[in-house]
């Protein structure tokens, strides 16, 4: 595969100072698109903080009842902050009511983080 002239000259930005939290959860039936909008407005909420670096919101394919976030932060202390916030808490009660189960959450050592500039 031969990359194309564009990607080829292109400057990487590398950074690996930072942790990802990633977050599974299992929504009850018929509550996914309440949850996606509110889910959509804690993170638009959550670029203006110290630490936050980005997110993604994530559907599963093969299991469309399921939501991943992946929130990346310069620090877990950084995170822990967010959740004092009250943009944050005005959110909780929404989303909790939402889960089927609890979320599942497990913490990632970025050792490379490359994007495109």
């Amino acid at each position: 595969m031969t990359s194309s002239p564009a990607r080829s000259t292109r400057a990487w930005n590398y950074r690996v100072a930072m942790v990802t939290v990633i977050t599974r959860v299992v929504l009850r039936e018929g509550d996914a698109h309440e949850w996606d909008d509110a889910m959509r407005e804690r993170l638009g909420a959550a670029r203006d903080r110290q630490g936050w670096l980005g997110g993604q919101l994530l559907k599963p394919e093969e299991a469309p009842a399921e939501r991943v976030i992946v929130g990346t932060w310069d620090s877990r202390e950084d995170w822990a902050a967010w959740h004092d916030d009250e943009a944050f808490r005005e959110t909780r009660e929404r989303l909790d009511s939402t889960h089927a189960e609890r979320s599942q959450i497990t913490w990632q050592e970025v050792l490379a983080d490359v994007r495109a500039p």
